[in-house]
């Protein structure tokens, strides 16, 4: 009987940032009648638990749950560190609110990599890249990120490395396209 590949499997969109490229906040920028942050959290509905990572009071979406930064202004790898504090034991699908063109199957697909020793899986992007914005970390990095950021790291790319991470090479590059200003949206996804 084959387990159901959610079902451990925590949802996270970090939304914290400042948006100061962007001019607004991005996460409330409606696109294509979609606000940034549903398009980031539709994906990752089938996740067990659900949370965004922000300010308390700044987002609501029905059926997540907000969980500020325990790092404020220190970047995706001390909201990494919140949502591994935050989530069941297991696997934590994580993702930022300025990658709108996610979808279920990049997740699934990503999910599906996953095998015993492994604490990450991360797509490559079209240049073969690592992308850990947009990526599976296990629960059991949790000290290790503390860790890192304790010691002054703030690189995401950092939370997990090899032999334990598993890089998923294939998928549409075009999914990974990160909206940092407001130009970026018209040819987003």
């Amino acid at each position: 009987m084959t387990r159901e590949p959610w079902a451990d499997v925590t949802g996270v969109v970090t939304a914290g940032g400042r948006s100061s490229r962007f001019g607004s906040d991005k996460a409330l920028v409606t696109w294509q009648g979609r606000t940034l942050l549903d398009r980031a959290c539709t994906p990752l509905a089938h996740a067990a638990i659900r949370l965004i990572i922000a300010p308390e009071g700044r987002y609501h979406m029905p059926g997540w749950r907000v969980t500020p930064d325990t790092r404020p202004g220190e970047g995706p790898l001390a909201a990494l560190e919140a949502a591994l504090h935050a989530a069941a034991d297991g696997w934590v699908a994580f993702t930022g609110v300025d990658l709108p063109c996610l979808t279920r199957d990049y997740w699934d697909t990503l999910l599906a990599a996953r095998a015993p020793g492994v604490l990450g899986v991360q797509a490559l992007d079209g240049l073969k890249r690592p992308q850990p914005l947009a990526a599976l970390y296990h629960t059991s990095l949790r000290a290790h990120v503390t860790d890192l950021l304790n010691a002054g790291e703030r690189r995401l790319r950092f939370a997990v490395t090899a032999p334990h991470v598993r890089h998923v090479p294939g998928l549409d590059p075009a999914l990974l396209r990160n909206v940092n200003t407001p130009a970026d949206l018209p040819g987003a996804c």
